[in-house]
């Protein structure tokens, strides 16, 4: 028997997180339909494999825009939300705040408000046949501040964010978790550690290395290169997702973490050495022994935090969920996708 379509809002499903999560959710579930609600700026990347499923339709468009949230919940009667836009880099953030408020605050209520006014009669009463319809709200670990050498970020953890980017996240959720004490609205959050994988925009950590080094330009490091960062692989994040959304009690918060600190420099040497391996004739163009040689320590951003670590054990018990890249398999995984684009692009 043929199931009935379910059609499911996906906001920013153009950046890096979320065109590897529309694929893998397209790949899980044949009754989804999704809708992909991009502004496509800067971030955004068009070459991804969803676009020839039918049941993925992309609409160029704005969080903010009310009007135009409100006619895809009509058009399409939505179900679900999985938000993910959001304004992102760091650096950015601390030039030009404003966008980030706008895009991440103001953006995440409007989602929020008209999905409310959508599937709710009143606060604390569902629509007829709207009852399972829920709001996931993809967060980061950044709105937790800085750890010091040791502990870990749990869901109890206090808000303290360092950066407008983190502040504008932290908004976020609260707005989030207000709209479930408020008015019940079915929600919850996810926030995860630092992502990497295929599909990452160059102006991140990760693909910066990978890309200078191939170029034979200098790799810059911040500071000493001794922040921390707890790294998951994308594609386990689109899992953890998968399962927060369907399984996630509502009104709650999980961490999605897998206990990979490492350092920027840790990070940056390991890079070096793979690319050393796969790419030696590289080496030889550029006139260098390693990569590694490539590195140059450059002055820190402001506000900088030291570390990030996360306690995934709500998630892992309750969710029955657990990262399996570990960083090196993860990595390897990371470069062989660049170093195939790389080939693509020249032939």
């Amino acid at each position: 028997m043929h199931q009935r379509l379910i059609y499911i809002l996906v906001t920013g499903g153009a950046g890096f997180i979320g065109s590897n999560f529309i694929p893998y959710f397209l790949g899980k579930y044949p009754n989804y339909y999704i809708i992909n609600l991009d502004k496509l700026t800067y971030a955004a990347n068009l070459d991804n494999p969803e676009k020839a499923d039918n049941r993925y339709q992309l609409v160029k468009g704005d969080i903010c825009n009310r009007e135009l949230l409100e006619y895809l919940f009509m058009q399409y009667d939505i179900r679900g939300v999985i938000h993910f836009a959001a304004e992102s880099h760091v650096d950015n953030s601390i030039t030009d705040p404003g966008v980030f408020i706008k895009t991440n605050v103001e953006g995440t209520f409007t989602v929020l408000d008209v999905a409310r006014n959508y599937w709710m009669e009143s606060p604390g009463k569902y629509k007829a046949d709207y009852e399972g319809s829920r709001f996931h709200h993809i967060s980061t670990d950044e709105v937790y501040g800085s750890l010091g050498e040791i502990g870990l970020f749990t869901e109890q953890t206090a808000y303290a964010p360092n950066s407008p980017y983190s502040a504008s996240k932290a908004a976020s959720d609260l707005i989030v978790r207000s709209y479930f004490q408020t008015y019940g609205l079915n929600t919850v959050i996810s926030n995860s550690s630092n992502n990497y994988g295929p599909r990452q925009h160059n102006e991140k950590l990760i693909p910066t290395i990978i890309r200078k080094a191939l170029a034979g330009e200098i790799i810059p490091v911040y500071g000493n290169g001794m922040n921390i960062r707890d790294w998951l692989y994308v594609l386990d994040h689109c899992k953890a997702i998968d399962r927060v959304y369907h399984l996630g009690r509502a009104g709650e918060s999980y961490n999605i973490g897998c206990r990979n600190e490492h350092s920027n420099l840790h990070v940056v040497q390991t890079i070096c050495g793979l690319l050393d391996q796969v790419k030696s004739d590289r080496l030889k163009t550029i006139g260098i022994k390693s990569f590694a040689e490539l590195i140059r320590f450059v002055t820190d951003r402001p506000g900088h935090d030291h570390r990030y670590a996360i306690d995934a054990c709500k998630i892992e018990t309750e969710l029955d969920w657990k990262a399996e890249e570990s960083f090196t398999s993860g990595l390897k995984k990371t470069i062989d996708w660049y170093l195939n684009r790389e080939t693509e692009a020249i032939n």
